[in-house]
């Protein structure tokens, strides 16, 4: 320490200090183009992967779409199971897989989901549910949801009251596609703030997946949640539920919250009119 503060003292640490800052800046910039290199090398290879990925699972899924072919038949192929052992295969294999089954319907669609399954693709998504990071457990959901595992909702709707608000929406709209106006109960009891965002993801779950006739949606009006309330009224005004007018009227006559109250009575003269 004497040392540094004769130097300080005397004037003489500009230039170590200069040549030291300079040689930190050099290796800093090395550093972060060979980051930069490496980051961009690896992306044209995933492109490059991605293209020859694609040729070979358009043509595993056409088998199993057009010719019947089962999970257990593709298996036997050498090269089919190598490919499928490199996880990156299995991640472009399974937004192909994802893509088919949201253009396709029926049997094809069951078809679709059967491999899923068969090939224990359904057992990589359960996995993203544990991860620590929440774009991963958003990826799980969504491919459990899409591919209608009913025995994901028990975890899904653990994730509905998750604090990241992205992950929150995932797991609500999941819940809705899984097992529709069963998930309204849940919405009921829901303790925290929908805000408009959530509200209008909500709804569009609900209009996507044609749930609006079902019986249920009355009773997120008996939530003692205001945000679910006000979740309840736009439901039935932006579906059209004739049908539930009465509950919108016992709203607007009994409902203390002045809000809530005007949002009823606006609503009820909507569908009224």
């Amino acid at each position: 320490m004497t040392e540094i503060w004769e130097l300080y003292k005397h004037g003489q640490w500009e230039v170590p200090f200069l040549t030291f800052s300079i040689y930190l800046f050099v290796v800093a910039s090395f550093i972060l183009y060979l980051s930069i290199v490496a980051s961009r090398s690896s992306k044209i290879k995933k492109e490059r992967l991605s293209k020859e990925y694609g040729a070979a699972i358009d043509k595993v899924l056409s088998a199993v779409i057009f010719e019947d072919v089962p999970y257990a038949e593709i298996i036997k192929d050498k090269n089919f199971q190598v490919l499928f052992d490199t996880s990156f295969f299995r991640e472009v294999l399974m937004d192909s897989l994802i893509n088919l089954h949201k253009n396709y319907e029926g049997v094809y669609a069951q078809k679709l989901e059967q491999f899923y399954k068969d090939s224990s693709l359904v057992k990589v998504s359960f996995r993203k549910l544990k991860s620590l990071k929440w774009e991963v457990k958003c990826k799980g959901i969504t491919e459990l949801a899409e591919f209608n595992i009913k025995e994901a909702f028990a975890k899904t709707i653990v994730y509905s009251k998750a604090r990241n608000k992205t992950l929150k929406i995932v797991a609500l709209n999941a819940c809705i596609k899984l097992q529709g106006a069963k998930s309204i109960k849940y919405l009921v009891d829901h303790s925290d703030p929908i805000d408009d965002w959530m509200q209008l993801n909500i709804i569009g779950a609900f209009k996507k997946h044609d749930l609006g006739d079902r019986e249920g949606i009355e009773h997120l009006l008996e939530s003692q949640n205001t945000t679910v309330i006000t979740l309840g009224l736009k439901l039935i005004k932006e579906l059209k539920l004739t049908q539930k007018v009465p509950h919108v009227a016992q709203l607007a006559a009994h409902s203390t919250n002045t809000i809530i109250k005007y949002e009823a009575q606006s609503i009820l003269q909507t569908l009224t009119v």
